[in-house]
């Protein structure tokens, strides 16, 4: 078996752009949540391809923060890259800002966390993916918590107990101890 060589977290990040147009918005004249989710996961899923250099497919959206709300003519970046990389699965940080049309009133908006699990080309079965090296502190934070946040979704989906969950038993320690 060929090892899988570690990729730094800049050489996947993806950037999209869009402009929120009235057939995107609710009757408020705001970005309908379900089309946001859905730029979201497109930014998401190109930053996880870019990472394993294969087919990917959305495993489970966590932690989806809708903060402030998006208008008729903004415009809507979204900044989407890896946090770190598991067996086959990854997970992926994106953030959503908007802006006017002109670049005034620049805001974050959103964010969320999404897990994508690589597939093999030939079978499509999961596959393993390359390791996250992190390097500025934001990067090696995100990292770092990265398997807290992986064993809540293995609990919320069942597919762990939660007296199984060490690192988040780890993590609630430091609280207790005080």
């Amino acid at each position: 078996m060929q090892a899988i060589e570690p990729k730094r977290v800049t050489e996947s990040r993806s950037v999209m752009t869009e402009m929120v147009m009235p057939n995107d918005a609710n009757p408020m004249g705001n970005l309908m949540g379900g089309n946001l989710l859905r730029w979201m996961d497109i930014a998401s899923a190109i930053c996880a391809g870019k990472h394993c250099e294969r087919h990917v497919v959305t495993a489970s959206v966590d932690h989806v923060s809708f903060q402030r709300p998006i208008k008729v003519g903004d415009v809507v970046t979204l900044e989407a890259t890896v946090t770190r990389a598991f067996n086959s699965s990854l997970e992926v940080y994106v953030e959503v800002f908007a802006a006017d049309i002109k670049g005034q009133n620049a805001r974050r908006c959103n964010h969320a966390y999404y897990t994508f699990v690589a597939l093999d080309d030939a079978n499509g079965s999961p596959i393993g993916v390359p390791p996250v090296i992190p390097l500025t502190e934001i990067e090696q934070q995100r990292y770092d918590s990265a398997p807290r946040r992986r064993e809540v979704r293995l609990i919320l989906s069942g597919r762990m107990r939660p007296e199984d969950a060490t690192d988040l038993k780890d993590y609630f320690k430091q609280f207790s101890s005080k």
